[in-house]
Parts: structure tokens; C-alpha cells; sequence
């Protein structure tokens, strides 16, 4: 297996839409006996095609990938380099056995040191694009959790630790916003407030991942927040 620290900036895997350059491609290219390791992604009808020619047939290689982090969320990701080590780590993410933790800088004064989010993830009514922790979410409700702890306060801001429990979609992003403290500078959780400095993308990051080797060992990997995400604290008074 193979653990990487993933800029923001740059999405895990092709959508079927763009063109950018995607960790995937810097897998294959920088390792390229993962080829074909995983299981691809089935892409709608008619939306490959006239992008690239490996999507012809409607489907994305995900070379290794096992799980994925937003395209403006840094932070650390592992890799499957042969096929066993995918289902391997695929059962642990299936089982969730596997530990995360992520740092975010979120709007407000959060009151509670600690505290538990659980609240069901559906679509949202209003975008298409969102999810949503609301009682009137459309579709299938899929139950999720997310806990977290304040790290340090401002009248303005807030640093937070989080463990989700569950691997939904969005789910930090929507369960921040559900308690009213979306994430620093997302652009479709909290598109109306202010992004204050120099940030150019939200302030999600994640910092560690606790999952067990193919070979037994319980392996805790850490990723550092980059100096964006750093500066943006200092900056804010949150260090």
C-alpha cells in the first residue's frame, strides 16, 4: 500500500467532465504496475466519451484508489499497489474499522467543547448539487455520525478536531453546516459568507487515518496541514 498527502486543489479520481489532472493520473504515472487495481467506476451514459479515450466505454480506472477526499480538501490517502491489498483495505472501510481525523476551521463560536453530530444525509431540495442533514432531504436517508472536539475559539472562528464514523458524501461538510458552523470557505456549503485572508479553498484537512496492513500491523499515518491551512490559523488567531 502506498499512503500520499493529497493537495487541494486536485481531484482523487476523474469525473467524466473535465480534463484537470487528477491523483489517479499521478498514481499511474508515478507507479505504474497499480494500473487496473481496484474496481472502475460506472460513468452516466454519453458523458465520456468525447473527453478521454480510457473513459470511452463508460467507465473511470481508479488505479489503487479505496476511498476519496473532496477536490478542495487536503490531507493523507492510501493507496492499494496490488489487487489483494484492494479488497483488503476496502473490507476495513466497508467493516468501518478504519480511524479518521480531520481538522477544519468553521465558522462561529461553537459552544460545546465536545460533542456528537448524528443526523440522517439525504439530497437537498434546493441543489442538486448538495446533501443535506435536514428532515426534508429527498431519497433514501443513509444514517451518519461525526464527532468532534474545539481545539480553540474566537468570537468569529473555531478549530475542531473531527472523527466521522461513517464515510458519507459531504458528510462533515453537511453535518458542520447542520449545527450552523459550516467549514471555512466552502463554496457550496457556506457560499454566501465571507472567506477571510488569503484562503482560497476551504479549511478541510485530513490529518490522520488508523487502518490495519495486509500484513497485521496497525498502522496510524499522519499528514501535516499545509501552510495554507496553517497560515490561515495564525491569521485568524487560532494557533
Amino acid at each position: 500500500m502506498l499512503a500520499v498527502n493529497k493537495p487541494a486543489g486536485i481531484s482523487v479520481h476523474p469525473d467524466g467532465r473535465t480534463q484537470e489532472p487528477t491523483l489517479s493520473d499521478w498514481v499511474l504515472e508515478t507507479y505504474p504496475e497499480i494500473k487496473d487495481v481496484g474496481e472502475p467506476i460506472k460513468l452516466s451514459h454519453g458523458l465520456s466519451a468525447a473527453l478521454r479515450p480510457a473513459q470511452a466505454g463508460g467507465e473511470i480506472q481508479k488505479h489503487g484508489i479505496v476511498h476519496r477526499l473532496d477536490r478542495d480538501t487536503s490531507g493523507v490517502m492510501v493507496i492499494a499497489k496490488n489487487q489483494e491489498a484492494f479488497l483488503f483495505l476496502k473490507k476495513q472501510f466497508q467493516e468501518r474499522l478504519v480511524k479518521k481525523t480531520y481538522k477544519a476551521i468553521v465558522y462561529g463560536r461553537m459552544k460545546n467543547e465536545t460533542g456528537v453530530i448524528d443526523a440522517p444525509i439525504g439530497k437537498s431540495r434546493g441543489d442538486f448539487r448538495q446533501w443535506s442533514a435536514e428532515k426534508n432531504a429527498r431519497g433514501k436517508l443513509r444514517e451518519a455520525e461525526t464527532e468532534y472536539k474545539v481545539i480553540k475559539t474566537t468570537p468569529d472562528y473555531s478549530y475542531v478536531t473531527l472523527y466521522p464514523k461513517t464515510g458519507r458524501t459531504h458528510q462533515i461538510r453537511v453535518h458542520l453546516k447542520s449545527i450552523g458552523h459550516p467549514v471555512l470557505c466552502d463554496k457550496l456549503y457556506a457560499a454566501k459568507r465571507l472567506c477571510p485572508g488569503n484562503l482560497t479553498r476551504m479549511a478541510l484537512h485530513a490529518f490522520s487515518i488508523c487502518i490495519t496492513s495486509p500484513q497485521g500491523a496497525l498502522l496510524s499515518i499522519e499528514a501535516p496541514p499545509p501552510e495554507d491551512f496553517e497560515s490561515a490559523l495564525a491569521e485568524l488567531d487560532l494557533l
